[in-house]
């Protein structure tokens, strides 16, 4: 699944679309934009100019000249494909074999038509993706239900600090992945920024030093800056816009490494189960 450096990736390369008007849509799997009916949604959107893009977390959301938002969450394989009609056509999301051919094809499960002949398809080859026509109220409190975004200014020690000492029986890796603390961290930057820090995902956040505690406060958003400098991570779920691959996968220094040398200790990387995510760590130098 992106997490927020690849969907932060995801809406600065979509400025493409601001500014444009939606002349159709056409939805081929209802469930994606539950729980309005296809007409309702359809409707609701046709005519609609999209006035700028945001990101909370791991959903994108476009406002609309009806003060109205489109929300849009990927989730595992939902790919996003803007056609502009002349020039190369860009893609986000999972890279799906053949996902871009003959569109639309048996990936893409809504279409939406611009007045200017352009089109952004809406692929996901497990349907697990949605998309949902929303109202501000419901924009506001799905942030309200998230935690700090980690690249902000409200991102500070002092509150970082407050949330350690509110959870201190989770593990590391379990506290950081809570969206209603921290928005945006996933499995990957998890397990990067612990190993920045030098503590091993597996411990109790109650057993953190006030050093180890600011240690990785500042690791969590220099590894995320890293990564959008880079366009993110690409491994079989994952490429820019523009369809390359994103570069951080060179960056990385645990994830997906197991069985490789660590690069600041030369011990084995080791990969563990725990609360149901692969995650990957240096038994030496994480302490």
């Amino acid at each position: 699944m992106p997490e927020l450096p690849e969907v932060e990736t995801l809406k600065r390369d979509l400025k493409k679309v601001k500014g444009k008007k939606i002349k159709s849509v056409k939805v081929n799997w209802p469930k994606m934009v539950l729980p309005l009916t296809v007409k309702s949604f359809t409707q609701n959107l046709k005519g609609q100019k999209i006035l700028n893009i945001k990101r909370r977390a791991k959903v994108l959301i476009f406002e609309l000249s009806n003060e109205r938002y489109l929300m849009v969450h990927l989730k595992m394989t939902g790919q996003l494909i803007f056609d502009p009609k002349k020039g190369k056509m860009v893609v986000g999301g999972h890279p799906q074999k053949g996902g871009t051919q003959d569109l639309p094809n048996k990936y893409t499960h809504v279409i939406i038509n611009f007045t200017d002949g352009t089109t952004l398809y809406f692929n996901d080859l497990r349907k697990f993706g949605w998309m949902r026509l929303v109202n501000k109220d419901y924009v506001d409190e799905l942030s309200n239900g998230l935690g700090v975004e980690p690249l902000t200014k409200s991102f500070t020690f002092d509150n970082f600090t407050n949330f350690v000492k509110r959870f201190p029986n989770r593990r590391v890796k379990q506290f950081l992945l809570d969206q209603t603390i921290i928005a945006g961290l996933g499995n990957i930057y998890v397990d990067e920024s612990c190993y920045g820090a030098k503590i091993k995902p597996t411990r109790r956040v109650g057993s953190l030093t006030k050093k180890e505690t600011k240690d990785l406060f500042k690791c969590i958003p220099e590894v995320l800056k890293l990564s959008i400098a880079n366009k993110g991570t690409s491994f079989s779920n994952y490429i820019q816009l523009d369809g390359k691959e994103g570069r951080m996968i060179k960056f990385l220094k645990v994830y997906n490494k197991k069985g490789q040398k660590c690069q600041r200790c030369g011990a084995e990387i080791k990969k563990i189960k725990l609360n149901g995510r692969g995650t990957h760590f240096c038994a030496k130098c994480q302490k």
